[in-house]
């Protein structure tokens, strides 16, 4: 062993004079570099295992980012050891690792916080339909550092699905608002407004309405009030009301009649669609009932007559001017 050493000590001295280096900067050199090759060595080593054991392209990423960070700060912390007195002690080294570890795996880290804030506190489960920032979707997977989303919405109208899945990390639960559509109380409220002109029999009208919504509502209140107590346990819902209602509101454009019910979040649509189609079938035979829409009015005043306060029209000679009142 001391014939190794002198050997070593040998190879610096031949170094430093070839190099015209101080011996202790050479000794230096040689050892950063040793370090430098093994701990890229080690890095390429459980890359490859890594990739043999995952298959999911985005861990693989994550694995050779964060890896990658590992290895050059405990390269650097322990060159910096060989190069400063002040690394010397072993507690200093093994609390720069670990800060190193923390900094270099922040992503990770946050990742497993998200993680067990799932399995602890169950914001979501399997088959859920949940909304977190502006990805919504049914929750088709949940995993260590990610859950997956069938999603539903951006580009489709109503919910329904894209067939797009997003992969999110569990880091954004702790940092985005989540919205359940489905646990413990699965309805939703919905609303279809339906506006009509100022001479329609708009009191038909709202009967008419009701009527068509509670015909799709007649097995949603007694299962939506057994939820609803199961939920009352764990959180302070309280619905005085799970019948279908019909809202009168005047705006400028005529009388809007708004139909609120309950329905399945995933069956929003289907329902709208059936409420519709029973809403232009009854209102089809009223020959008192109109819908209100968008219209131009165009007047011609060298035709009608200037218009007199009230709304009324002047007499017009047979030369096109304007009588006396």
């Amino acid at each position: 062993m001391a014939q190794q050493f002198a050997t070593m000590e040998e190879i610096y001295n031949l170094m430093a004079e070839a190099l015209n280096m101080p011996e202790s900067i050479v000794r230096n050199l040689i050892i950063s570099f040793a370090i430098i090759a093994f701990v890229l060595i080690l890095r390429f080593i459980v890359l490859r295992i890594v990739y043999r054991q995952v298959e999911d392209v985005s861990l693989h990423y994550k694995w050779k980012k964060n890896l990658t960070y590992i290895a050059g700060f405990i390269a650097m912390v322990v060159i910096g050891r060989v190069w400063f007195e002040g690394f010397q002690s072993f507690a200093t080294i093994l609390g720069l690792i670990s800060a190193g570890l923390v900094i270099a795996l922040r992503d990770s880290v946050n990742d497993l916080a998200g993680w067990i804030y799932v399995i602890s506190r169950k914001p979501f489960d399997i088959g859920d339909r949940i909304q977190i920032g502006e990805y919504k979707g049914d929750v088709v997977d949940k995993r260590l550092f990610k859950f997956t989303i069938l999603e539903i919405g951006n580009w489709v109208d109503a919910d329904q699905s894209t067939g797009r899945v997003l992969h999110i990390p569990n880091q954004k639960i702790l940092n985005e608002t989540i919205s359940n559509y489905t646990a413990e109380f699965e309805f939703i409220w919905h609303e279809i407004r339906v506006r009509l002109t100022f001479e329609s029999n708009w009191e038909k009208a709202k009967k008419l309405l009701q009527s068509i919504a509670e015909k799709y509502s007649q097995n949603v209140k007694s299962e939506a009030g057994r939820q609803l107590r199961r939920a009352a346990k764990s959180y302070m819902i309280v619905y005085k009301y799970l019948t279908p209602t019909v809202y009168t509101r005047v705006e400028e454009t005529g009388i809007t009649l708004t139909i609120r019910y309950l329905t399945n979040p995933r069956r929003r649509r289907g329902t709208e669609e059936k409420i519709w189609e029973d809403i232009l079938r009854v209102f089809r035979a009223e020959g008192d009932i109109e819908f209100a829409y968008p219209t131009t009015r165009m007047f011609r005043r060298h035709e009608e007559g200037p218009v007199r306060p009230g709304g009324e029209q002047s007499e017009e000679s047979t030369d096109g001017k304007a009588g006396k009142s």
